[in-house]
């Protein structure tokens, strides 16, 4: 296979994914780029990963009430599971769709909704909002359980016309006291008190006594509508296509300016959001079939390393580059405060406006923390990462010249692609201490040594930061 073959699906699988360790990325790339993308926006073609295995080896894994094993457990996901797009898609909706644990401080409902994002994430855009609109935890975030007949609560109606479907400007206040009114009635099982037993879950409860059947009018309908209705107007819009597409376009191909300023900003690239436009309405606002255009198209395979990581995606990119918690294994947990420190914490974004993306996830404090966490996961030579790099320089026996050196570390660890300054740096480095050698076992430690600083290096670079 050729280096751009490779090139090519580690772009598709860092954002269709989290990336992947080489020997799953020589696999993925010995078959047709439509045939691997095919598969990837079907996941349920393949098994779904058997959690079980922690709590049988880690008990407190089990725990319903601890959010950082929870989000442990969903690092342990990303890193693992055969199907990356399924929480590649529950990680953007929990973007676009943000609902927190702060406010009811209730981990099981938080649980049920990320798996409510996982099992929907490719499903139909109705399908999507209405679930979303059923789910206790966004129930109780956004007050729609507060929303009554004769006494509306607009909270949700505002938010899932604003931020979840049509962005500002589409709509008009009295659009949204209406769609308040259609959701009136709309609330969730009050779940059993958290002591003495720990916490239970919930579920959606509709309520027709408390819902007002009266006439609405909404975006220029009218009709005595009730939630479902109100989905079904609001997913035919052009707003709606335009406004999600261009959400799409921000997590999986370039980073967009923030949010708010959408409605008086055009488009990074419109020809873009126009071709997801056309394939939102072709298939009935099918979000795989948008998912499905957006990787065969020109203008993804041209977009690599155009977006800052988000935390989540660095920290489980780096674990499948240097092969940490393929097993179970502990520090699991660990991975919540280390995305917290770098500014995200999963199942808790600041607002109900998410997490600001691309270079607003970096300043001198988050910076700090991404390069600290990478190069201690590399920086160790029995790790299994470092180990494969090590057993395929050395494979040959031959010395290796400090440029080929630096050349084959950036492309086992990517295929990664740095400036020329970038390049030159290593390349210093590399030529100070001569070619690698493996002739006799304190040349081996010794090369061995620096395949990993070059590797902690090459993890600490500006590039390493980009998707």
């Amino acid at each position: 296979m050729g280096d751009q073959q490779l090139a090519l699906m580690a772009h598709l699988l860092r954002r269709a994914g989290f990336g992947a360790s080489r020997e799953e990325l020589e696999r993925y790339a010995a078959r047709p780029y439509q045939e691997v993308v095919d598969d990837l926006v079907n996941p349920e073609r393949f098994p779904d990963l058997n959690e079980d295995v922690l709590g049988r080896y880690f008990p407190h894994f089990t725990n319903q009430d601890n959010p950082q094993v929870w989000n442990g457990r969903w690092f342990y996901r990303m890193v693992n599971t055969r199907r990356p797009l399924e929480e590649k898609m529950a990680l953007f909706w929990h973007h676009v769709f943000a609902t927190g644990w702060t406010k009811s401080e209730h981990t099981p409902t938080m649980v049920e909704h990320v798996e409510m994002l996982r099992r929907n994430g490719l499903a139909n855009l109705r399908t999507i909002l209405l679930e979303l609109s059923r789910d206790p935890a966004m129930n109780f975030w956004l007050d729609n359980c507060e929303n009554h007949a004769g006494a509306i609560n607009e909270n949700y109606g505002r938010e899932l016309l604003e931020l979840f479907s049509m962005g500002i400007g589409a709509y008009t206040e009295t659009d949204i006291k209406n769609v308040a009114r259609a959701f009136t009635g709309w609330t969730f099982e009050q779940p059993i008190p958290l002591y003495p037993f720990g916490h239970y879950g919930s579920g959606f409860v509709y309520r027709p006594e408390d819902h007002d059947d009266g006439e609405k009018t909404f975006l220029g309908r009218t009709g005595r509508f009730n939630g479902e209705d109100i989905v079904n107007i609001i997913v035919e819009q052009e707003a709606t296509a335009r406004f999600i597409c261009r959400h799409i376009y921000n997590f999986f191909v370039a980073d967009e300016p923030q949010v708010p300023s959408w409605s008086v900003t055009p488009p990074r690239d419109p020809a873009a959001v126009d071709t997801l436009v056309r394939a939102y309405f072709d298939a009935d606002a099918d979000i795989r079939t948008v998912m499905r255009t957006l990787f065969n198209a020109d203008f993804f395979i041209a977009a690599r390393f155009q977006r800052v990581k988000c935390p989540a995606e660095l920290i489980a990119g780096t674990l499948k580059l240097s092969g940490g918690h393929r097993s179970v294994e502990p520090g699991l947990i660990g991975l919540d405060a280390a995305c917290t420190a770098m500014g995200q914490r999963l199942m808790d974004p600041p607002t109900v406006e998410g997490w600001h993306t691309g270079k607003e996830w970096i300043d001198g404090g988050t910076l700090t923390e991404r390069v600290n966490f990478a190069v201690d996961q590399v920086k160790d030579v029995s790790s299994p990462g470092p180990r494969s790099v090590i057993r395929r320089l050395s494979a040959s026996g031959l010395p290796i010249a400090p440029a080929d050196f630096v050349d084959r570390c950036l492309d086992l660890a990517g295929p990664l692609d740095v400036r020329s300054e970038t390049r030159q740096a290593l390349l210093e480095l590399a030529e100070r201490d001569g070619d690698l050698t493996f002739t006799t076992d304190g040349a081996r430690r010794e090369s061995e040594s620096r395949i990993a600083r070059m590797l902690t290096l090459i993890v600490a670079s500006r590039e390493y930061q980009f998707a």
